[in-house]
């Protein structure tokens, strides 16, 4: 590899449009990596522009980092990920994401007699929160389908 295949973060900032603190976090994670020069300036290669857009498909879909990590394990160091690495990677993750949308659905559909069962303790809710039963669970939407309860993609 030429010195000139080599991209200056401010390069992969541009081009991938994440944040220079989104990718020191990334390197720091082992997610993606980067090589010094004698002064000590990053550079990257190519390949990390596929990477950097494998991470962001996976988190707009709500997969989490732990799961990106151990997606990208599966492949060389310095291989980036194909078509048919993300086809065969992102397999793993169809049931989950079947799930969300059966919850989603079922949010969607519900939502014109309640609030979707989310229940927020509703005191009076006769569907899935007769007598505010939710209340001692504690605070927020304890009904929530699991798939729908994760938190919010960093």
């Amino acid at each position: 590899m030429h010195a000139k295949d080599l991209l200056t973060i401010g390069e992969v900032v541009a081009r991938s449009g994440f944040p220079h603190s989104a990718l020191r976090f990334y390197e720091r994670e082992g997610l993606v990596s980067a090589t010094r020069t004698s002064g000590g300036q990053r550079r990257y290669e190519r390949g990390v522009l596929r990477r950097l857009a494998f991470i962001r498909a996976a988190r707009s879909i709500g997969i989490g980092l732990d799961d990106v990590r151990a997606a990208l394990d599966e492949l060389p160091a310095d291989h980036t990920p194909t078509k048919a690495d993300w086809t065969r990677l992102s397999k793993t993750w169809r049931g989950r994401l079947d799930e969300q949308i059966d919850a989603l659905v079922a949010l969607r559909d519900g939502l014109d007699s309640c609030i979707g069962c989310g229940c927020l303790s509703l005191a009076r809710c006769r569907l899935m929160n007769p007598e505010d039963r939710a209340a001692g669970s504690g605070d927020g939407a304890r009904m929530l389908p699991a798939a729908l309860r994760r938190g919010p993609a960093a």
